[in-house]
């Protein structure tokens, strides 16, 4: 890195940081701090939406995902559209009607207080989880790529996200995120145009699609019927329609920035938003990374990715064998980009010799350094930017990162606190003043922001982390939003039934998940239509009678 590129990083996070203080320094009571006083317009509704679910993960693993796999990523996403217009029509009515600060209040009101409690500890516990997550993901990977230690780069991303979200609240949240998604679109286009730029003479946009759909990069829909396919048009359009639910819908962490809109229609707007631009989004960032696919077709790519493991693979015994690896392997590329110069698209053999080293590489590093992560799919975007971004972009597409990780874990503990004091604290210690609460809050920004460094500074990398996030909610998320359906549709299930449908819901979800006997995106459309028919059956059986609010009431 530059002096350039230390100049825009540093100076981007401070201005963030800053700005967010400072616009939001001052807090009369708990519905400024954790609602920003329902000022948002519906574009700030929106954008903190997006910003929220875009972390770090999103871009630095997106990219590599679709370098490996190609864009068939892209189906996970084919719910969302359709999630938003059923929030936009039954949820948020009810949440701005009731005025409540968490989604778990309207529990209480519906069940009771052991169902509001179940479920708001579940939520803490998987974002809890996935605050930590977010804060790892980038951290270790920029470790092992710029040699920074990666204790100290988690506590810088947790500090730096503690400070503006503990002082100013949502307001602050909301405020930083519209200017950290400028960043994220302004980096992640001026990268996309950097590459078609790089691209050898004669290979233009329309010449690199070619090239990457011969490839089978291109391959967006996958109509199969495979339970264990994580990604197909029927796993994206069902289970990723009952995720975005039980994420957009029941969880806290986007819930509250909808819930800090001017009126109803404002957050309406907002998540339509939201509906509309997060696919394209998508699509474009896997296409960012199947033009880097293109680009090392014609640039000798890494044999391996991850530098660490490629560099502990060669200080080992297995050193030898893995050199001469690399040397076959880039031979294999040089016959690749011979035959694309001239038009030669018969590479099958060819990409099977280079996958097949890939792989080998990929033993040996297992062999030879099991401590080292083998999946190099999280580096190949990292990689790209340090090695052949100049001077200048490099310092931006690093202020992405941040920025992402930045966004998506101040929404979690803001999230995180307000569920806290709200259905934890301030329902047992009621009675007190209104900036004891607003201090309170602050409080457990603080602990949550700590518990978050402390489980980043001790996970461990597994998997793509784009997938990892997805497969933490998944476990939790059909469960809550089994809760929520009976909640808002089926008035017959009391609150005991409840309460049991949904212990005993997540129980099974949990033998499901650790025996893995289907996809993790299926875990969410199985969850919550286990729980409502677990809820009819003990209601059955325990023939409870409750009153239930009538529309009026909720």
């Amino acid at each position: 890195m530059e002096l350039l590129d230390w100049i825009i990083l540093i100076a981007t996070l401070t201005f963030i940081v800053l700005y967010g203080v400072w616009k939001n320094n001052s807090h009369k009571n708990i519905n400024e701090y954790l609602k920003g006083g329902n000022e948002a317009r519906w574009w700030t509704v929106g954008l903190s939406v997006m910003a929220t679910q875009a972390s770090a993960i999103t871009f630095l693993s997106t990219p590599g995902q679709a370098y490996h796999d190609g864009m068939g990523f892209v189906q996970f996403y084919f719910g969302l559209p359709f999630a938003m217009l059923l929030i936009c029509l039954f949820f948020i009515p009810v949440y701005h009607r009731l005025k409540v600060y968490t989604a778990y209040e309207f529990l209480e009101k519906r069940f009771n207080l052991k169902v509001r409690t179940l479920t708001a500890i579940l939520f803490l516990v998987q974002r809890g989880l996935a605050a930590g997550i977010t804060i790892y993901a980038p951290s270790i990977i920029l470790s092992v790529v710029l040699g920074w230690d990666l204790k100290i780069l988690v506590v810088l991303v947790g500090l730096l996200v503690i400070s503006y979200t503990m002082i100013g609240g949502t307001k602050a949240v909301n405020v930083t995120q519209k200017q950290q998604m400028f960043i994220i679109f302004l980096g992640m286009f001026l990268a996309f145009g950097f590459i078609i730029k790089r691209f050898p003479e004669g290979i233009g946009f329309t010449e690199a699609l070619k090239i990457a759909g011969h490839a089978g990069k291109l391959n967006v829909i996958d109509f199969s019927i495979d339970l264990n396919n994580r990604y197909t048009f029927w796993s994206g359009l069902t289970g990723g329609l009952f995720l975005a639910l039980s994420y957009f819908g029941t969880d806290q962490s986007q819930v509250q920035r909808y819930l800090s809109g001017k009126s109803v229609k404002e957050s309406q707007k907002g998540l339509i938003m939201n509906g509309i631009l997060k696919v394209p989004m998508q699509f474009f960032i896997l296409l960012v990374g199947v033009m880097v696919f293109v680009f090392y077709q014609f640039e000798p790519a890494p044999l391996h990715f991850n530098p660490k493991a490629v560099a502990a693979v060669k200080a080992s015994s297995e050193g030898a064998n893995f050199i001469a690896l690399e040397e076959e392997n880039l031979r294999i590329q040089g016959q690749i980009k011979n035959a694309l110069i001239q038009q030669n698209w018969d590479l099958h053999s060819l990409t099977e010799q280079n996958l097949l080293q890939r792989n080998q590489a990929k033993t040996l590093i297992a062999k030879a350094a099991p401590d080292q992560e083998v999946n190099d799919k999280d580096y190949v975007f990292i990689s790209f930017i340090l090695k052949y971004l100049p001077s200048g972009l490099i310092g931006l597409l690093l202020a992405v990162i941040f920025s992402a990780a930045m966004s998506s874990t101040a929404s979690e503990l803001n999230a995180l606190a307000a569920t806290t004091t709200v259905d934890l604290y301030q329902r047992n210690y009621g009675g007190q003043s209104p900036m004891h609460y607003v201090s309170a809050s602050k409080a457990f920004t603080l602990l949550w922001g700590i518990v978050a460094i402390l489980f980043a500074s001790v996970g461990s990398l597994f998997e793509n982390l784009i997938q990892l996030v997805n497969i933490v909610g998944s476990v939790f998320y059909g469960t809550i939003l089994g809760v929520f359906l009976i909640a808002i549709f089926i008035k017959k299930i009391k609150g005991k039934a409840a309460f049991w449908a949904a212990i005993v819901s997540e129980l099974f979800i949990l033998v499901l998940f650790t025996l893995e006997i289907v996809s993790f995106l299926w875990l969410n459309v199985i969850g919550a239509i286990f729980t409502v028919f677990l809820g009819f059956l003990f209601q059955f059986i325990f023939k409870e009678n409750q009153k239930i609010p009538s529309a009026e009431e909720y």
